[in-house]
């Protein structure tokens, strides 16, 4: 299982919100909602996450085998 738990952490560590990251940086409101509800992004919005944010995938996802689920 992928978790966005990281990108929420990193959101506030930068102190940038899910509205600034929609109306000044261009990220649909739907991706937002697919990663709140743990559902798949494509590489492209991955790296673009990242360079908004100036971070590492890592910042963004982490992956959860499923036998600790």
């Amino acid at each position: 299982m992928i978790s966005y738990q990281p990108f929420y952490e990193t959101l506030f560590r930068r102190g940038i919100t899910e509205y600034a990251l929609i109306f000044k940086h261009g990220i649909s409101a739907n991706t937002l909602h697919r990663m709140k509800h743990g559902k798949p992004i494509t590489t492209t919005t991955l790296d673009t996450l990242c360079g908004i944010l100036e971070c590492r995938v890592e910042d963004i996802l982490k992956y959860i085998p499923p036998e600790n689920i």
